[in-house]
């Protein structure tokens, strides 16, 4: 079910000036998919070979940290209410559409787990171990924390197809927009950040 108990990561591609890697995709209003309405995306990694990213704006409903720690048996049962300051306000992400059981944290770069942990950009790094768990469990895990089910991936040029296409508009990251608790305010502060006023978006708008 869960990430790769092996300690192995996700493999990120070269990033220069033609690749988003490490910066935010934000849904137009036209968005034909539904999955990816209004959604706010963090890139983890954009290549020839194509693109991953964990949406970072849609919780996932009903699912607490503190029960994946105990169903992944990081920690008994009894032992929740015994967990770090900080660990159980750990906020659970619906990632994407792709491989929906298995987990992703996005997480600060003061925690790192070598040959496990992925650094991307902006001091965010990526790791898909239990590893990151156990230590967020016993109080020893990254300052800021947010773990997603599932994620985005683009085939070979397709992102880039629904960038020309006006899908997407992109920009920087920042904490705020990953790691913030407020996911329903995201999207309007995604859009501030590139200058859009929401109210005055249109699906026919260009990109950035």
């Amino acid at each position: 079910m869960w990430i790769g108990r092996e300690g192995r990561g996700v493999s990120g591609g070269g990033s220069n000036g033609t690749f988003l890697e490490g910066q935010m995709l934000v849904a137009m209003p036209g968005m034909r998919d539904e999955r990816f309405a209004r959604s706010v995306i963090y890139l983890c990694a954009h290549s020839p070979e194509g693109a991953m990213g964990i949406i970072v704006n849609q919780p996932a409903s009903n699912i607490k940290f503190t029960d994946l720690l105990v169903q992944l048996d990081v920690i008994p049962q009894d032992e929740r209410i015994h967990l770090p300051p900080g660990a159980g306000g750990v906020k659970v992400l619906k990632g994407g559409p792709v491989e929906t059981g298995r987990g992703f944290v996005l997480h600060s770069a003061d925690f790192f787990i070598q040959d496990s942990t992925l650094p991307i950009d902006d001091g965010i790094c990526l790791t898909a171990t239990l590893d990151i768990l156990k230590a967020i469990a016993a109080g020893g895990g990254p300052a800021n924390a947010v773990l997603a089910l599932g994620y985005a991936g683009w085939a070979p040029g397709q992102l880039e197809n629904e960038i020309q296409q006006n899908g997407w508009l992109h920009c920087p990251a920042d904490s705020a927009l990953v790691f913030d608790a407020d996911a329903g305010a995201k999207y309007d502060l995604a859009l501030r950040k590139i200058g859009i006023d929401p109210g005055m978006l249109s699906s026919q708008a260009g990109h950035a």
